[in-house]
């Protein structure tokens, strides 16, 4: 027969304070093999301190309690292995999450105080495909490589020839707000093949207007893009005049060229007043 301890004692044996045994009986994580009606005084069974020994590290690698329960009662050990691994790959995940925004912050903390490199340029009107919604800003990414990707795709099926790199519009909402109007497009030649090009599913033709733009080029990935925007605004604050519009990106190589994010080329138009235009 296993003895059976009080919580104070199985505390010491399993590293595990007292305030968290008395969380994990409330949550039916950990409940103890015996509890004194009159008293209420816990006491536990030596023979569990390798289960307590188990959900200390598990709740050391931040599983959940609910996750840890299911570890527990899981029915073989390939079910509680597959739910392990899981939760480790979500970690793995989480870590190189980390590692990159500690990379960007060095980056960031390393840099010299520098004025962007900006030119302004006026940007004619051009005909498109394009796809345009309504996006939360956190769903930007994925939403900007799932349209391009169609794009590309429509593009190809259709015989079209871009007339340029692809492109993004941004409406100033997407970053004051959370959630704003998006589009993202690749320009054509007017009158290609059989003339436009047919409109299916959500992509549009669609004419992207003119602009007189200060433009900074980023090279890289979009993960520091932010830093690009930042140099870029602070210059027009200091040296333009801002206008309403979109904020404008071309994408001079990027996600349809390579998969190598070290090489792409974004080209960021911010729309200001130009009154030296001829």
């Amino acid at each position: 027969m296993s003895a059976k301890v009080t919580i104070g004692d199985f505390s010491r044996a399993s590293h595990l304070s007292v305030k968290t045994l008395r969380h994990y009986h409330e949550v039916g994580l950990l409940e103890p093999a015996e509890v004194d009606t009159g008293s209420g005084y816990r006491y536990y069974a030596e023979s569990q301190i390798p289960q307590a020994q188990v959900i200390r590290r598990l709740r050391g690698l931040q599983m959940p309690v609910a996750e840890v329960r299911a570890v527990l009662s899981a029915s073989d050990a390939q079910q509680r292995n597959r739910l392990i691994a899981a939760h480790l790959e979500r970690l793995e995940a989480e870590l190189d999450r980390t590692r990159a925004a500690v990379g960007e912050l060095r980056d960031l903390l390393g840099r010299s105080d520098r004025a962007a490199q900006v030119q302004r340029r006026s940007v004619p009107a051009m005909r498109a495909v394009a796809i345009s919604e309504v996006v939360a800003r956190a769903d930007v990414l994925p939403w900007w490589q799932g349209a391009l990707g169609e794009l590309h795709a429509i593009v190809r099926a259709q015989g079209l020839t871009p007339a340029g790199p692809s492109g993004g519009l941004y409406a100033g909402e997407l970053f004051e707000r959370d959630a704003g109007a998006a589009t993202v497009f690749i320009p054509v030649n007017a009158g290609d093949g059989d003339g436009d090009a047919r409109e299916i599913g959500r992509v549009r033709c669609v004419t992207i207007p003119a602009a007189d733009l200060a433009v900074a080029r980023h090279d890289g990935g979009l993960a520091g893009i932010d830093i690009t925007y930042g140099e870029l605004g602070a210059y027009v604050m200091r040296h333009e005049i801002g206008v309403d519009g979109p904020l404008r990106e071309s994408y001079v190589r990027g996600l349809l060229d390579t998969g190598d994010e070290s090489e792409w080329v974004t080209e960021i138009g911010w729309p200001i007043f130009r009154a030296d235009r001829d």
